[in-house]
């Protein structure tokens, strides 16, 4: 194996990714649709009700749409790792993903290079989503567009390797639904994508305490200090330890030594 190879392969996966995002149009238009209901609706409609306090990285009292903001990007995120989750039990059904598993490249190389692609490609639904967000105004500082960038790619990398994690164990399509949603919304509303931890804590300590290990919450404070120029270095470790745990458990979990996946060798 040499680089040559990895690089066909890397550009085939990225390539394929992207013909079946661009002829898949409703899954761009709904990983937008979600966040922009609750950035237009929810936020409007709590704007009143929650009030923010002044707390890092904000220096003034801002809007919930601004607080709630990051949160959004997150979803984006989230959604788009469970779909790339769906997309490969899809593959290996139709046994598309069991020949690609079968070629010479290590395993390793064939998820990272899979993992990549719609990392990318969520990447490009979050700035689209900024810009929209930024019509609605909310208008971060400069500098936070582009120091945004590399936590979104980074969140999206756990939150990746998260799904592939899932789809090593979930065998049938028919199961996907039940276990993402066991997954998503847990996820999602116990963390601080919605509401500031500390008002957590005023009422529920013990879902206090679960926030704080919950994984996504650091993506969304990774994401919400970059988008403002700033630094948690708590949170880029967190979220740089969860992608490397969850990706080595990926690659586990498809080894058919390990897990006895016979199934997904079968051509």
């Amino acid at each position: 194996m040499s680089f040559i190879h990895i690089w066909r392969c890397f550009n085939g996966v990225i390539k394929r990714e992207f013909l079946r995002f661009l002829h898949q149009k409703g899954r761009f238009f709904g990983a937008l649709v979600r966040p922009l209901v609750w950035l237009f609706i929810f936020a409007a409609g709590f704007r009143s009700i929650l009030g923010v306090s002044i707390i890092p990285p904000y220096e003034t009292y801002i809007l919930y749409e601004e607080y709630i903001t990051p949160g959004l990007l997150g979803m984006i995120l989230l959604f788009n790792g469970m779909q790339s989750s769906l997309s490969m039990v899809y593959d290996r059904e139709l046994g598309s993903m069991r020949i690609l598993l079968t070629t010479p490249l290590p395993r390793w190389i064939l998820l990272c290079c899979r993992l990549f692609a719609s990392v990318v490609i969520a990447l490009f639904q979050c700035a689209v989503f900024l810009i929209i967000a930024y019509l609605w105004n909310i208008q971060p500082p400069a500098i936070g567009y582009l120091s945004v960038l590399p936590a979104i790619f980074l969140g999206g990398i756990m939150l990746g390797a998260l799904g592939l994690l899932l789809s090593s164990f979930i065998k049938q399509l028919e199961n996907f639904a039940g276990i993402m949603n066991f997954v998503i919304f847990p996820m999602y509303f116990a963390s601080s994508a919605l509401y500031p931890l500390w008002k957590i804590e005023d009422v529920s300590p013990w879902l206090f305490k679960l926030c704080n290990w919950n994984p996504f919450t650091y993506v969304v404070e990774l994401i919400r200090f970059s988008l403002y120029g700033q630094f948690s270095a708590k949170a880029l470790i967190i979220v740089t330890v969860c992608a490397v745990i969850f990706m080595f458990l990926a690659i586990m979990g498809y080894d058919p030594k390990r897990n006895g996946n016979t199934r997904m060798e079968q051509v």
